[in-house]
């Protein structure tokens, strides 16, 4: 958001012309000598040397109220609100009631943002001068800086009784009104402004950030267009405006008003980033590189900045470019799991699988990757045979999301393999609980029924899988022999033709079929398809005398 107050808006209530005292407070002839002499110097033009007089001739013992005020009048024109600032506070010991040392001490403080103090000061030149209207005006823009709106709009509002046309006034009243929470009082208010300065830069300013912090866009465009206009390089305008692109999801034009900020200001790492952010959503990731590349060039040490560029840099499928980003990344932030499970998946890539486990581990519980993190380290320990290891990992994903068909498969699977065949079934039985047609569960189920030798649920559930769409020849030629194993030596010639069907030289089925006809006493077809079958794969003459197995 910008200021609310600049310093230019200060100025236009810091000292009005015409308070030099010359003929005021002047307590000795010399003095007034001083003072005639530093006025001459200052009508021709010569602030400096008229300051050094006044300066000299107090420091010299001439102490009178009337060269503190001419000396303090004269820094305050040189832009010197410091040595200002303590020739007034030296004016005020000397003389605490004087008519306007008060004020101008408060308009120094103003201009050197020191709230608190000018605050007083201003509160002073109320009580040293009731007529000093201008106080009430630096009053409430001093409490508005300081953190008091609520009591700034009460001086505001006595002001304005008296000058209701105070641009300066209208617009500290908005502020105040604005930062009380009371939105539609200060939209009116700074529209009262824009009523006698249609181009007031501060005002519109304002507006936009007041109806964007209200996500009201509709008024956000209007007084961005308003201000685009007034001035059209406005920083303000384009912010609002690449915001409302980016609300709208029309990144082309995000990337359009983010690229006029970074011409205009390539020092702001905000405006690289939120560059690299609209190339990015657009699909245009090697602009997204570039710009994400200059954010972290402005700002080294920004993990997210290295985070962005790694993964614009994975869509570019430079794998190695980032993996440099991530490891950036967790070099600066070492506790960030975005980072952490996009480096493992890169990892994985580059096949260092080691190291891919060694980071999905260390992705805390509670963190939005976690739970993709977990499986993905089961299904890698699940790779390389860790099996008990994997189950634990897969039933610890499921302890936190129990309805996960993936991860309860995959459960079944590595239980199967480390020899815990009933957990095994529970978990594959799960899996169809959530998903009924997952033809991996029932493939699952059949193993450990073919395992346990329960050839007429395996059976079952080969037929399962074929009523769930699949035909492999695998599949048709393990019914074959469940089938075969059993007895039904027809329904198994049925099962191997079939299998045939979807791989004519599968010579396991050749062979075996052979068989299957040989039992139904079709001798001449039986040696026909053995033929086949040691023509296919010879090595299967080993076996020719031996019985099918399951």
């Amino acid at each position: 958001m910008p200021s609310f107050l600049t310093s230019q808006s200060a100025a236009k209530t810091a000292i009005p012309p015409g308070i030099l005292p010359i003929d005021e407070g002047v307590q000795s002839k010399r003095a007034g000598k001083t003072l005639a002499r530093a006025v001459s110097l200052h009508l021709e033009g010569k602030r400096e040397s008229a300051a050094r007089m006044l300066a000299k001739a107090i420091e010299g013992g001439e102490r009178e109220a009337g060269l503190y005020s001419a000396l303090g009048h004269i820094q305050c024109e040189m832009g010197e609100f410091e040595a200002a600032s303590e020739t007034y506070r030296r004016l005020v010991e000397t003389e605490p009631k004087h008519r306007i040392a008060h004020f101008n001490l408060g308009v120094c403080y103003g201009n050197l943002k020191n709230w608190k103090a000018a605050t007083e000061s201003f509160r002073q030149a109320i009580e040293a001068d009731g007529t000093r209207s201008d106080a009430l005006l630096g009053l409430g823009l001093s409490l508005i800086h300081g953190g008091s709106p609520a009591q700034a709009a009460e001086s505001l509002d006595k002001y304005l009784e008296l000058f209701p046309d105070n641009e300066s006034a209208l617009f500290g009243r908005a502020v105040a009104l604005q930062k009380t929470g009371r939105y539609a009082e200060a939209a009116e208010q700074y529209r009262k402004v824009l009523s006698r300065n249609p181009r007031s830069e501060e005002a519109l300013s304002n507006l936009v950030a007041m109806f964007l912090d209200r996500k009201d866009y509709a008024s956000v465009r209007r007084y961005a267009g308003m201000l685009v206009e007034a001035r059209p390089d406005s920083v303000v305008a384009t912010e609002a405006l690449a915001t409302l692109a980016f609300s709208e999801q029309d990144f082309g034009e995000a990337a359009v008003h983010c690229r006029k900020l970074v011409e205009a200001a390539p020092e702001r790492f905000e405006h690289w980033f939120n560059l690299g952010v609209a190339h990015h959503k657009n699909g245009d990731f090697e602009k997204a590189v570039e710009a994400y590349r200059q954010a972290a060039m402005v700002n080294p040490s920004s993990a997210q900045a290295h985070l962005n560029l790694g993964v614009a840099s994975q869509e570019l499928s430079d794998l190695e470019g980032a993996r440099r980003c991530y490891e950036r990344t967790l070099e600066i932030d070492s506790n960030q799991p975005g980072a952490m499970w996009n480096l493992a998946l890169v990892l994985e890539q580059l096949n260092d699988r080691a190291q891919a486990e060694t980071l999905y581990a260390r992705i805390p519980e509670g963190s939005p990757e976690w739970s993709d993190a977990c499986f993905r380290l089961g299904y890698l320990k699940l790779l390389r045979g860790d099996y008990a290891a994997s189950a634990k990992v897969f039933l610890n994903c499921l302890g936190s999301r129990p309805d996960w068909p993936e991860a309860s498969l995959n459960a079944g699977i590595a239980l199967a393999r480390s020899g815990q065949p009933e957990e095994a079934r529970r978990c594959f039985q799960d899996t169809l609980s959530i998903r009924p047609d997952s033809s991996d569960a029932v493939r699952g189920l059949a193993a450990l029924a073919l395992e346990q030798e329960d050839y007429e649920e395996a059976l079952q559930l080969h037929r399962r899988l074929m009523e769930l769409g699949e035909h492999s020849p695998e599949l048709f030629y393990n019914a074959a022999l469940i089938c075969q194993k059993r007895g039904q030596i027809e329904q198994a010639v049925a099962y191997y033709h079939k299998a045939l069907a979807e791989d004519p030289q599968f010579a396991e089925a050749l062979l075996n079929l052979g068989h299957a006809l040989m039992e139904l006493g079709q001798e001449e077809e039986a040696r026909s398809h053995w033929r086949k079958a040691i023509r296919e794969k010879p090595e299967l003459a080993q076996t020719y005398f031996d019985p099918p197995s399951v």
